[in-house]
């Protein structure tokens, strides 16, 4: 018996789904062990390297090779606000290619207006 391909597309959305479900699932697991092993050993945030950094002492550069009005690639990158953030904390700010996360969650059916940080 040949499959048609609303056949098709019907069996593959609901394999997403059922994939999107099994992922949640696993996913809340993870984050379970994850937490208990940070309460079993009394972990922070910036044991992880999650929490604020401590402000660093900027090096002065030679002033012939600074060029006034030109941000560095650092400073450019840190100026791009987050648009979209997933339920984990994880963001893009809309430009460049979409990070696998978003990739993954469109496949699974969601929409970028579901990620959108308001």
């Amino acid at each position: 018996m040949t499959k048609t391909y609303a056949q098709i597309a019907k069996q593959i959305a609901s394999l997403q789904a059922e994939a999107s479900k099994l992922r949640q699932k696993e996913v809340g697991e993870v984050v379970a062990r994850i937490r208990q092993a940070i309460e079993h050993y009394g972990l922070t945030a910036a044991d992880l390297g999650l929490g604020a950094k401590a402000p660093s002492v900027a090096k002065a550069a030679p002033a012939a090779a600074s060029k006034p009005g030109r941000k560095t690639r650092k400073a450019a990158k840190a100026a791009i606000v987050p648009k979209f953030r997933n339920e984990a904390g994880l963001t893009w700010g809309g430009r460049g290619k979409r990070p696998q996360w978003l990739r993954d969650a469109l496949i699974a059916g969601k929409s970028l207006a579901d990620f959108a940080i308001k």
